[in-house]
Protein backbone atom coordinates (compact mmCIF):
# COMPACT_ATOMS: atom_id res chain seq x y z
CA UNK A 1 0.00 0.00 0.00
CA UNK A 2 1.55 3.16 -0.61
CA UNK A 3 1.07 6.53 1.01
CA UNK A 4 -0.13 9.85 -0.21
CA UNK A 5 2.44 12.03 1.25
CA UNK A 6 -0.01 15.22 1.04
CA UNK A 7 -2.65 14.28 3.44
CA UNK A 8 -1.40 10.86 4.85
CA UNK A 9 -4.10 8.42 3.37
CA UNK A 10 -2.47 4.52 2.54
CA UNK A 11 -3.92 4.34 -1.09
CA UNK A 12 -5.19 0.88 -1.79
CA UNK A 13 -5.85 1.72 -5.94
CA UNK A 14 -5.88 4.01 -7.84
CA UNK A 15 -8.19 4.35 -10.91
CA UNK A 16 -5.15 5.60 -13.85
CA UNK A 17 -7.56 5.01 -16.75
CA UNK A 18 -10.13 7.50 -15.40
CA UNK A 19 -7.78 10.68 -15.44
CA UNK A 20 -7.16 9.60 -19.13
CA UNK A 21 -10.62 9.00 -20.42
CA UNK A 22 -12.16 12.02 -18.81
CA UNK A 23 -12.05 15.81 -17.59
CA UNK A 24 -12.13 15.58 -13.61
CA UNK A 25 -14.66 18.55 -13.23
CA UNK A 26 -15.10 18.02 -9.08
CA UNK A 27 -13.34 15.70 -6.76
CA UNK A 28 -15.59 14.43 -3.49
CA UNK A 29 -14.47 12.36 -0.31
CA UNK A 30 -16.78 9.70 0.35
CA UNK A 31 -17.11 6.57 2.84
CA UNK A 32 -17.68 3.32 1.99
CA UNK A 33 -20.29 0.77 3.38
CA UNK A 34 -17.62 -2.74 3.46
CA UNK A 35 -18.12 -5.80 5.43
CA UNK A 36 -15.20 -7.27 7.86
CA UNK A 37 -13.48 -9.50 5.37
CA UNK A 38 -13.51 -6.82 2.16
CA UNK A 39 -11.86 -4.54 4.72
CA UNK A 40 -8.81 -6.92 5.39
CA UNK A 41 -8.85 -7.46 1.61
CA UNK A 42 -8.48 -3.68 0.54
CA UNK A 43 -5.73 -3.94 3.43
CA UNK A 44 -3.58 -6.21 1.40
CA UNK A 45 -3.96 -4.02 -1.48
CA UNK A 46 -6.68 -6.47 -3.49
CA UNK A 47 -8.62 -3.59 -4.61
CA UNK A 48 -9.17 -2.27 -8.38
CA UNK A 49 -11.54 0.56 -9.56
CA UNK A 50 -11.27 -0.46 -13.43
CA UNK A 51 -14.56 -0.03 -15.11
CA UNK A 52 -16.37 0.56 -12.16
CA UNK A 53 -18.66 4.06 -11.68
CA UNK A 54 -20.68 5.78 -9.26
CA UNK A 55 -24.64 6.21 -9.25
CA UNK A 56 -27.29 8.24 -7.34
CA UNK A 57 -30.42 5.85 -7.32
CA UNK A 58 -33.40 7.02 -4.95
CA UNK A 59 -31.53 9.41 -2.67
CA UNK A 60 -28.84 7.18 -2.12
CA UNK A 61 -24.81 6.72 -3.99
CA UNK A 62 -23.75 3.45 -5.24
CA UNK A 63 -19.93 2.31 -6.03
CA UNK A 64 -21.05 0.05 -8.92
CA UNK A 65 -18.60 -2.74 -10.51
CA UNK A 66 -15.85 -2.02 -8.06
CA UNK A 67 -13.46 -5.18 -7.56
CA UNK A 68 -12.61 -6.47 -3.98
CA UNK A 69 -11.05 -9.56 -3.56
CA UNK A 70 -12.21 -12.61 -1.57
CA UNK A 71 -10.29 -12.20 1.52
CA UNK A 72 -7.45 -15.01 1.81
CA UNK A 73 -8.77 -16.79 5.00
CA UNK A 74 -12.34 -15.63 4.98
CA UNK A 75 -14.64 -18.35 4.47
CA UNK A 76 -18.56 -18.41 4.56
CA UNK A 77 -18.30 -14.58 5.21
CA UNK A 78 -16.84 -13.78 2.23
CA UNK A 79 -19.15 -11.51 -0.19
CA UNK A 80 -19.47 -11.33 -4.23
CA UNK A 81 -16.26 -9.46 -5.41
CA UNK A 82 -18.37 -7.29 -7.69
CA UNK A 83 -21.48 -6.28 -5.44
CA UNK A 84 -22.57 -2.80 -5.12
CA UNK A 85 -21.37 -1.09 -2.25
CA UNK A 86 -23.00 2.04 -0.58
CA UNK A 87 -21.39 5.48 -0.33
CA UNK A 88 -21.88 7.60 2.55
CA UNK A 89 -22.58 11.41 1.83
CA UNK A 90 -24.38 13.99 3.45
CA UNK A 91 -27.28 14.62 2.12
CA UNK A 92 -27.03 18.01 0.47
CA UNK A 93 -23.90 16.21 -1.18
CA UNK A 94 -25.76 13.58 -2.83
CA UNK A 95 -28.43 16.39 -4.03
CA UNK A 96 -26.09 18.22 -5.60
CA UNK A 97 -24.33 15.15 -6.98
CA UNK A 98 -27.47 13.95 -8.64
CA UNK A 99 -27.99 17.64 -10.32
CA UNK A 100 -24.68 17.29 -11.74
CA UNK A 101 -25.34 14.18 -13.30
CA UNK A 102 -28.81 15.07 -14.91
CA UNK A 103 -26.14 16.85 -17.54
CA UNK A 104 -25.42 14.84 -20.76
CA UNK A 105 -22.11 13.02 -20.73
CA UNK A 106 -21.42 13.85 -16.86
CA UNK A 107 -21.11 10.67 -14.55
CA UNK A 108 -19.29 10.01 -11.49
CA UNK A 109 -16.36 8.29 -11.30
CA UNK A 110 -14.05 6.46 -8.44
CA UNK A 111 -10.35 7.64 -8.68
CA UNK A 112 -8.69 6.50 -5.75
CA UNK A 113 -9.54 4.03 -3.05
CA UNK A 114 -7.78 4.71 0.27
CA UNK A 115 -7.86 4.26 4.27
CA UNK A 116 -7.67 7.42 6.02
CA UNK A 117 -7.54 7.01 9.61
CA UNK A 118 -8.17 3.56 9.48
CA UNK A 119 -11.61 4.56 7.60
CA UNK A 120 -12.05 3.22 4.07
CA UNK A 121 -12.23 6.13 1.54
CA UNK A 122 -13.61 6.25 -2.37
CA UNK A 123 -12.12 9.55 -4.03
CA UNK A 124 -14.78 10.24 -6.44
CA UNK A 125 -14.80 12.55 -9.39
CA UNK A 126 -17.82 14.43 -11.24
CA UNK A 127 -16.22 13.80 -14.46
CA UNK A 128 -17.12 14.74 -18.41
CA UNK A 129 -15.84 12.57 -21.12
CA UNK A 130 -12.71 13.69 -23.41
CA UNK A 131 -13.35 13.13 -27.05
CA UNK A 132 -10.73 11.79 -29.28
CA UNK A 133 -8.95 15.03 -29.92
CA UNK A 134 -9.40 16.24 -26.68
CA UNK A 135 -7.05 13.09 -25.83
CA UNK A 136 -4.70 13.68 -28.72
CA UNK A 137 -4.00 17.37 -27.93
CA UNK A 138 -3.04 16.43 -24.59
CA UNK A 139 -0.38 13.67 -25.17
CA UNK A 140 0.99 16.67 -27.86
CA UNK A 141 0.91 18.87 -25.03
CA UNK A 142 2.71 16.68 -23.02
CA UNK A 143 5.22 16.00 -25.17
CA UNK A 144 6.03 19.63 -26.03
CA UNK A 145 5.95 20.08 -22.08
CA UNK A 146 8.49 16.91 -22.06
CA UNK A 147 10.76 18.85 -24.97
CA UNK A 148 10.80 21.38 -22.99
CA UNK A 149 12.16 20.59 -19.76
CA UNK A 150 14.68 18.32 -21.73
CA UNK A 151 15.93 21.69 -23.87
CA UNK A 152 16.34 23.65 -20.56
CA UNK A 153 17.90 20.70 -18.07
CA UNK A 154 21.11 21.09 -20.42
Amino acid sequence: MAVDKEDGANVVTTNRKARHDYTVLEAIEAGIVLTGTEVKSLRQGNGNLGDSYAAVKNGEVWLIGAHISPYDHGSYSNVDPRRKRKLLLHKKEIRKLAAQTTDKGVTLVPLKLYFLKNIAKVLLGVCRGKRQYDRRQEIIDREAERDIRRRYAR
